[in-house]
């Protein structure tokens, strides 16, 4: 089963489309659960391939058990944070969370990367979807590499150098982003 857990986010489940098209049923069950719902945390880490948490109104702080989730099981798990996931990934590994250069809210940005990871097969740049205010700050990070960026610096996108743990700060569910379903597909091929 791939998890989902909503940050109570409209576009959680145009994430989950995304997922259940990308996965083609190879991973058994997609499941959504909202970030407060008690039994996050008695799932057992056996009966889930990979963890998605999702975009989010708020800060980090405000998604409830996910942060003792993501503890739970990183390094045993895949794990993606998209927008406040990826967000929340940056501030459990010690970076700071700070007001993004600007606010884009359904505006696209040009995604620089290497083309390798979760970027494998997509031009560079490409154009993305971004909803956001807040963003990890630039070298803030201890355990996370920056794997893409917006031409001014900004990241975009953020892998763990020792687990198959990912963030990306724009929306990939997005019909505003190119390659989405691709990008997607590289996370699951991490399972």
């Amino acid at each position: 089963m791939i998890l989902i857990v909503d940050n109570y986010d409209s576009f959680t489940y145009n994430l989950y489309q995304l997922v259940d098209i990308a996965a083609s049923g190879r991973f058994g069950e997609i499941s959504v659960k909202r970030n407060d719902d008690p039994s996050l945390l008695s799932l057992p880490l056996s009966s889930l391939k990979a963890i998605i948490i999702s975009p989010g109104p708020g800060r980090p702080e405000d998604t409830n058990l996910c942060p003792e989730l993501i503890k739970k099981a990183q390094g045993i798990l895949p794990i993606l944070g998209v927008c406040l996931g990826h967000q929340l990934l940056g501030s459990l590994d010690g970076g700071n969370i700070v007001r993004a250069k600007s606010v884009l809210h359904g505006k696209t940005s040009l995604v620089h990367h290497r083309a390798e990871g979760l970027f494998e097969g997509l031009p560079s740049p490409f154009k993305a979807a971004r909803y956001h205010s807040l963003c990890i700050e630039k070298d803030s990070l201890t355990n996370y590499t920056v794997t893409a960026s917006t031409a001014d610096g900004e990241i975009m996108a953020i892998a763990h150098r020792d687990f198959p743990s990912f963030g990306i700060q724009f929306h990939p569910e997005s019909f505003l982003t190119e390659g989405g379903e691709i990008l997607i597909g590289n996370f699951l091929a991490k399972l």
